[in-house]
């Protein structure tokens, strides 16, 4: 008799109690890869606190109540932790069958945003208003769904058997695949979800062991697209200042420049140990725009000092390094490549919110992985790990 999550199990074994079950040497709960687990929940309180502290004296945004972004992010990361849990017990395998529905789903949404139902919010036409103060960025879920959608092309025929490498055509169905959602996302603009996408791509197919040629050609052509996006005016005006400031920090430093100028002089001004929570000068002076999202790091660094900072960045790498773990040691390609798009959304996605915050990448509107405000990006990364969590707890065990 076969049992969830691909075990073997006796149906003349004992039976076991509750307690028995969940310490087993083959139960989920000692499957699950713990590091990643309370790295993540770790990460989200941290944010948490991070964000109560930005928001706790913006009344123009709390409604008056200073605990309203705190409850907000803290439910967000239950409601994430619930979709990690169903994650797993659906199972990666299990959700490998859905997956063209699940594209599907996400093409709709995204486009459901060019029309009237979509919202405006900080320059980026990317939302879809729910209602009740809440809002929905499908783009977040984009990006699972281009891995997943990629993992189930490239890995059909080697996890067969019939290949060792995804042959060219296969390659060139997955990358037309991706290249759909990301035209769309284009369209909006969303300049940050597509550099996102751009990785997760290009994290895909060197996981996948698909020919160099294509690495390259991708390269060049992510290149040669980006030229064309500057020439023909797809970017806002309010996009192309941003890499102006970047290029050149001393362009507009009281206009486009000064989001970076705010935070790097927070983060300077917390040294060693930081000013201590709730009394950073920068945050609880709103000097630093959008602190709460794409500039939380800043409040870190300020309130928390270097080596708080350090803290969250460490805690990223654990789980970078647990889930380049993962996808070394599972025995099926979809889920290598699944972990590997993972792998190249979170580090590229941390690096960019937190060099932003540093002065060292342009401004590209992305949130910081569990630790900014929003609910579509905390729902998208628990989904993440729960494939992560998958992945592993389907790992046929070793003797």
């Amino acid at each position: 008799m076969t049992a969830p999550h691909g075990f073997s199990v006796s149906r003349y074994a004992p039976e076991r109690g509750p307690l028995a079950k969940l310490t087993a040497r083959d139960s989920v709960l000692r499957r699950l890869d713990w590091p990643i687990l309370l790295s993540s929940i770790a990460l989200s309180l941290l944010g948490a606190l991070l964000v109560w502290s930005a928001t706790r004296g913006r009344t123009e945004l709390n409604q008056g109540d200073p605990y309203y972004f705190l409850l907000r992010h803290l439910l967000n990361t239950g409601i994430g932790l619930v979709l990690m849990m169903g994650t797993v017990w659906l199972g990666h395998r299990t959700l490998r069958g859905a997956v063209p529905v699940l594209y599907g789903i996400s093409i709709v949404l995204i486009l459901a945003v060019l029309t009237p139902l979509g919202a405006t919010i900080n320059g980026a036409h990317a939302w879809i208003v729910i209602g009740g103060g809440f809002s929905l960025q499908p783009s977040e879920f984009v990006k699972i769904t281009i891995i997943l959608i990629m993992a189930v092309l490239l890995a059909a025929r080697v996890d067969a058997g019939d290949q060792i490498h995804p042959d060219h055509g296969t390659v060139a169905k997955a990358l037309l695949l991706a290249a759909l959602p990301m035209g769309i996302v284009m369209l909006m603009p969303d300049l940050g979800s597509v550099m996102v996408m751009a990785v997760i791509v290009l994290g895909v197919l060197l996981a996948s062991g698909a020919s160099n040629r294509w690495v390259i050609g991708l390269i060049a052509a992510g290149i040669t697209g980006a030229v064309l996006v500057a020439a023909l005016g797809v970017l806002d005006e309010y996009q192309i200042n941003r890499f102006a400031a970047f290029a050149n920090p001393e362009l507009d430093p009281a206009g486009v420049g000064y989001n970076t100028n705010q935070a790097r002089i927070a983060i300077g001004s917390g040294g060693l140990y930081g000013a201590g929570l709730f009394n950073g000068h920068q945050t609880s002076g709103q000097f630093v725009p959008e602190q709460q999202t794409d500039f939380i790091f800043s409040v870190a660094g300020e309130e928390l000092g270097f080596l708080g900072g350090g803290l969250i960045i460490v805690l990223l790498g654990v789980i970078l390094w647990r889930a380049c773990r993962i996808a070394r040691e599972t025995t099926e390609l979809y889920g290598t490549i699944v972990a590997a798009g993972i792998i190249a959304w979170f580090a590229f996605q941390s690096f960019e919110n937190i060099g932003m915050a540093l002065g060292i990448m342009p401004v590209a509107g992305l949130p910081l992985p569990f630790v900014s405000y929003g609910g579509s990006s905390m729902f998208a990364v628990w989904v993440a790990i729960g494939l992560l969590q998958s992945i592993r707890v389907q790992r046929p065990m070793t003797a």
